[in-house]
Protein backbone atom coordinates (compact mmCIF):
# COMPACT_ATOMS: atom_id res chain seq x y z
CA UNK A 1 0.00 0.00 0.00
CA UNK A 2 1.06 3.58 -0.59
CA UNK A 3 1.96 5.89 2.28
CA UNK A 4 -0.65 7.97 4.08
CA UNK A 5 -0.53 10.82 6.58
CA UNK A 6 -3.13 11.68 9.21
CA UNK A 7 -3.00 15.25 10.49
CA UNK A 8 -4.87 16.11 13.68
CA UNK A 9 -5.92 19.60 14.71
CA UNK A 10 -7.73 19.77 18.01
CA UNK A 11 -9.44 21.90 20.61
CA UNK A 12 -7.64 21.88 23.94
CA UNK A 13 -9.13 19.15 26.12
CA UNK A 14 -10.86 17.33 23.26
CA UNK A 15 -8.43 14.42 23.34
CA UNK A 16 -6.88 14.88 19.90
CA UNK A 17 -3.56 13.52 21.10
CA UNK A 18 -5.29 10.48 22.62
CA UNK A 19 -6.97 9.83 19.26
CA UNK A 20 -3.55 10.05 17.64
CA UNK A 21 -2.12 7.58 20.13
CA UNK A 22 -4.99 5.17 19.42
CA UNK A 23 -4.21 5.43 15.70
CA UNK A 24 -0.54 4.81 16.36
CA UNK A 25 -1.40 1.52 18.07
CA UNK A 26 -4.05 0.43 15.58
CA UNK A 27 -1.95 1.12 12.49
CA UNK A 28 1.57 0.50 13.83
CA UNK A 29 2.85 3.87 12.62
CA UNK A 30 4.81 6.73 14.17
CA UNK A 31 3.17 9.63 15.99
CA UNK A 32 4.85 13.01 15.59
CA UNK A 33 4.19 15.90 17.95
CA UNK A 34 6.91 17.62 19.96
CA UNK A 35 9.38 14.95 18.82
CA UNK A 36 9.24 16.69 15.44
CA UNK A 37 11.33 19.47 16.98
CA UNK A 38 14.21 17.04 17.55
CA UNK A 39 14.12 15.91 13.92
CA UNK A 40 14.03 19.50 12.69
CA UNK A 41 16.97 20.36 14.95
CA UNK A 42 18.98 17.44 13.58
CA UNK A 43 18.15 18.43 10.01
CA UNK A 44 19.00 22.11 10.38
CA UNK A 45 21.84 22.00 12.90
CA UNK A 46 19.88 24.48 15.03
CA UNK A 47 19.52 23.50 18.68
CA UNK A 48 16.29 21.83 19.73
CA UNK A 49 16.00 24.37 22.53
CA UNK A 50 15.67 27.19 19.99
CA UNK A 51 12.82 25.35 18.30
CA UNK A 52 11.07 24.83 21.63
CA UNK A 53 11.58 28.47 22.64
CA UNK A 54 10.32 29.80 19.30
CA UNK A 55 6.71 28.90 20.04
CA UNK A 56 6.92 30.50 23.48
CA UNK A 57 8.27 33.73 22.01
CA UNK A 58 5.47 33.83 19.47
CA UNK A 59 2.86 33.57 22.19
CA UNK A 60 3.88 36.91 23.65
CA UNK A 61 4.63 38.70 20.37
CA UNK A 62 2.25 41.46 19.31
CA UNK A 63 3.53 41.11 15.73
CA UNK A 64 2.43 37.48 15.77
CA UNK A 65 -1.11 38.52 16.63
CA UNK A 66 -1.50 41.04 13.81
CA UNK A 67 0.74 39.82 10.98
CA UNK A 68 1.19 36.83 8.63
CA UNK A 69 4.19 34.72 7.65
CA UNK A 70 2.36 32.30 5.37
CA UNK A 71 4.47 29.22 4.68
CA UNK A 72 5.62 28.94 1.06
CA UNK A 73 8.26 26.23 1.37
CA UNK A 74 11.40 28.36 1.25
CA UNK A 75 14.37 27.93 3.60
CA UNK A 76 16.60 30.76 4.79
CA UNK A 77 20.33 29.94 4.30
CA UNK A 78 22.70 29.62 7.29
CA UNK A 79 24.63 32.75 6.36
CA UNK A 80 21.50 34.89 6.78
CA UNK A 81 20.84 36.84 9.97
CA UNK A 82 17.34 35.32 9.89
CA UNK A 83 18.53 31.70 9.84
CA UNK A 84 17.24 31.07 13.37
CA UNK A 85 14.15 33.25 13.01
CA UNK A 86 10.76 31.85 14.01
CA UNK A 87 9.85 31.74 10.33
CA UNK A 88 12.82 29.59 9.40
CA UNK A 89 12.35 27.28 12.37
CA UNK A 90 8.82 26.64 11.16
CA UNK A 91 10.12 26.10 7.62
CA UNK A 92 12.49 23.39 8.81
CA UNK A 93 9.69 21.62 10.66
CA UNK A 94 7.69 21.73 7.43
CA UNK A 95 10.67 20.40 5.44
CA UNK A 96 10.99 17.44 7.81
CA UNK A 97 7.27 16.71 7.56
CA UNK A 98 7.42 16.65 3.76
CA UNK A 99 10.43 14.35 3.77
CA UNK A 100 8.76 12.00 6.24
CA UNK A 101 5.63 11.89 4.07
CA UNK A 102 7.70 10.69 1.13
CA UNK A 103 9.04 7.65 2.96
CA UNK A 104 6.55 6.57 5.65
CA UNK A 105 3.00 6.69 6.95
CA UNK A 106 2.43 8.58 10.21
CA UNK A 107 0.13 10.63 12.42
CA UNK A 108 1.05 14.23 13.24
CA UNK A 109 -0.50 16.48 15.88
CA UNK A 110 -0.81 20.18 15.10
CA UNK A 111 2.10 22.06 13.48
CA UNK A 112 -0.19 23.29 10.66
CA UNK A 113 0.54 19.92 9.06
CA UNK A 114 -2.76 19.86 7.18
CA UNK A 115 -1.65 23.03 5.36
CA UNK A 116 2.01 22.09 4.92
CA UNK A 117 1.13 18.68 3.48
CA UNK A 118 -1.99 19.77 1.56
CA UNK A 119 -0.58 18.43 -1.75
CA UNK A 120 0.46 15.10 -0.23
CA UNK A 121 -1.32 12.04 -1.69
CA UNK A 122 -3.02 9.92 0.96
CA UNK A 123 -3.60 12.85 3.32
CA UNK A 124 -6.43 12.66 5.86
CA UNK A 125 -7.00 15.96 7.65
CA UNK A 126 -8.84 15.59 10.97
CA UNK A 127 -10.13 18.14 13.46
CA UNK A 128 -11.09 16.87 16.92
CA UNK A 129 -13.48 18.86 19.09
CA UNK A 130 -15.67 18.32 22.16
CA UNK A 131 -18.24 20.15 24.25
CA UNK A 132 -16.75 22.81 26.52
CA UNK A 133 -17.73 20.98 29.72
CA UNK A 134 -16.04 17.80 28.53
CA UNK A 135 -12.87 19.70 27.59
CA UNK A 136 -12.77 21.29 31.05
CA UNK A 137 -13.28 17.94 32.77
CA UNK A 138 -10.54 16.36 30.67
CA UNK A 139 -7.98 19.04 31.53
CA UNK A 140 -8.95 19.02 35.22
CA UNK A 141 -8.32 15.29 35.41
CA UNK A 142 -5.27 15.15 33.13
CA UNK A 143 -3.38 17.95 34.87
CA UNK A 144 -4.91 17.67 38.36
CA UNK A 145 -5.93 21.34 38.32
CA UNK A 146 -9.00 23.31 39.37
CA UNK A 147 -11.92 24.00 37.08
CA UNK A 148 -10.95 27.68 36.87
CA UNK A 149 -7.36 26.82 35.92
CA UNK A 150 -8.64 24.34 33.31
CA UNK A 151 -10.93 26.94 31.76
CA UNK A 152 -8.12 29.48 31.65
CA UNK A 153 -5.76 26.98 30.05
CA UNK A 154 -8.33 25.98 27.42
CA UNK A 155 -9.04 29.59 26.47
CA UNK A 156 -5.32 30.38 26.26
CA UNK A 157 -4.35 27.30 24.24
CA UNK A 158 -7.22 27.58 21.76
CA UNK A 159 -6.44 31.26 21.20
CA UNK A 160 -2.76 30.49 20.62
CA UNK A 161 -3.47 27.59 18.26
CA UNK A 162 -5.85 29.76 16.27
CA UNK A 163 -3.33 32.60 16.01
CA UNK A 164 -0.45 30.23 15.21
CA UNK A 165 -2.45 28.66 12.39
CA UNK A 166 -3.50 32.03 11.00
CA UNK A 167 0.07 33.36 11.19
CA UNK A 168 1.59 30.53 9.14
CA UNK A 169 -1.32 29.65 6.82
CA UNK A 170 -3.40 32.82 6.51
CA UNK A 171 -6.47 30.66 7.17
CA UNK A 172 -8.99 30.03 9.95
CA UNK A 173 -7.87 27.16 12.20
CA UNK A 174 -11.24 25.59 13.05
CA UNK A 175 -12.91 26.07 9.65
CA UNK A 176 -14.45 22.65 8.85
CA UNK A 177 -13.77 23.18 5.14
CA UNK A 178 -10.05 22.65 5.84
CA UNK A 179 -10.63 19.11 7.11
CA UNK A 180 -11.80 15.77 5.77
CA UNK A 181 -13.22 14.65 9.12
CA UNK A 182 -14.45 16.69 12.10
CA UNK A 183 -14.94 14.40 15.11
CA UNK A 184 -16.74 15.28 18.33
CA UNK A 185 -15.32 13.20 21.19
CA UNK A 186 -18.26 14.19 23.39
CA UNK A 187 -20.32 11.76 21.30
CA UNK A 188 -17.77 8.98 20.89
CA UNK A 189 -14.74 7.44 22.57
CA UNK A 190 -11.19 8.11 21.39
CA UNK A 191 -11.09 4.54 20.08
CA UNK A 192 -14.27 5.09 18.08
CA UNK A 193 -12.87 8.32 16.65
CA UNK A 194 -9.72 6.45 15.61
CA UNK A 195 -11.87 3.73 14.02
CA UNK A 196 -13.65 6.33 11.86
CA UNK A 197 -10.30 7.61 10.62
CA UNK A 198 -9.17 4.06 9.86
CA UNK A 199 -12.40 3.55 7.90
CA UNK A 200 -11.60 6.67 5.87
CA UNK A 201 -8.19 5.22 5.01
CA UNK A 202 -9.84 1.99 3.88
CA UNK A 203 -12.23 3.93 1.64
CA UNK A 204 -9.19 5.65 0.08
CA UNK A 205 -7.52 2.30 -0.53
CA UNK A 206 -4.54 3.20 1.66
CA UNK A 207 -4.86 0.23 4.03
Amino acid sequence: MENFVITIGRLCGSGGTFVGQALQKKLGIELYDKNLLRLAAEDSGISEELFANADEKLKSSLLFKISRQVYKGELIPPESDNFVSNRNLFNYQAKVLKELAERESFVVIGRCADFVLRDCPGLVRVFVCAEHEDCVACEEKRLSITRKAAEQRIAKMNKYRSEYYRYYTGQVWNDPLHYDLCLNTSTMTYEQAADLIVERLKQMGRI
